[in-house]
């Protein structure tokens, strides 16, 4: 399923109108609750979650979403589910309540397993609310101020002359990304919140996203897509295959490393990290 130019900027402002509900809540102040697994929910959260879900019910009625905010759904229906969206209302729900600036609204479309279209909306970054989206396929692209630019990743450089950037989060599997590092010939290293990390790899800013880490599919779908249509990749660190969704009861996500292209020499660096922390995994 393509999704036409109408319907993606229908999209776009709804998740542009989404965002603007959650920047209110930033600015006026919020109380922080607290799922079952320990990790936060705020307003802002299920504010954006029940927009986005009537946006999405608008564009395609009847179409299966899949939140991060949703009641769980079993495995025994989403089987069946050849297409569907994946939304995370607000990713960086931790970035939110630090008050970095680096959350965002995601919505993918996911097709037999692999995102296909995603948009990854920042309303919060000091140049302004700023939104990627990408169709595999179609290409990605970057919107700021109300000007469109298209997006793709770069060529790895030869570290001897320019250092690889490597993305990674401030939180999470920070041995693991270190043992990784240590192993990469020179780079230099960015640390940002959310979803974030992978547009940096789509629009050429960054060569690396080592997530060894979990993470749930909701965090990722929607800027898999922007990746992929921006010529990268984003692979299960085990298989070294693109990244899927839906495969099984647990929405979690294997070890994946975003990149836009492959190379040897982080491979192997990869390799190193897995052996060290098996648990990456």
């Amino acid at each position: 399923m393509r999704l036409e130019h109408p319907a993606i900027e229908r999209l776009i402002a709804g998740v542009d109108a989404a965002g603007r509900e959650v920047m209110a809540i930033y600015r006026r102040g919020f109380t922080v609750e607290h799922k079952a697994d320990d990790s936060p929910l705020t307003e802002a959260d299920m504010a954006a979650h029940h927009a986005l879900l009537a946006l999405l019910e608008r564009e395609l009625p009847g179409l299966p979403v899949l939140s991060e905010e949703s009641d769980e759904t079993a495995f025994a229906t989403r089987r069946h589910w050849e297409r569907y969206w994946l939304v995370d209302p607000l990713d960086g729900t931790r970035e939110f309540v630090a008050g970095n600036g680096e959350f965002t609204l995601n919505v993918a479309l996911v097709e037999a397993g692999v995102p296909v279209f995603g948009i990854v909306h920042a309303p919060a970054l000091p140049e302004g609310d700023v939104t990627w989206w990408g169709q595999v396929g179609q290409g990605a692209f970057r919107r700021e101020g109300g000007r469109e630019r298209a997006i793709g990743v770069r060529e790895l450089p030869d570290p001897e002359r320019e250092p690889w950037q490597v993305a990674g989060s401030r939180r999470n599997g920070l041995a693991a990304f270190e043992t990784f590092c240590r192993a990469l010939p020179a780079h230099a290293t960015q640390n940002i919140g959310s979803s974030l990390k992978f547009c940096l790899i789509a629009e050429g800013q960054a060569d690396l996203y080592p997530r060894l880490a979990p993470t749930h599919e909701w965090d990722t779908a929607a800027a898999q897509a922007i990746v992929t249509a921006a010529g990268g990749q984003v692979l299960n660190v085990e298989t070294l295959e693109p990244l899927r969704c839906n495969q099984g009861e647990s929405l979690l996500n294997p070890g994946f490393i975003a990149c836009g292209q492959r190379d040897p020499r982080w491979e192997k660096a990869l390799a190193e990290a897995l052996r060290v922390d098996p648990d990456s995994r």
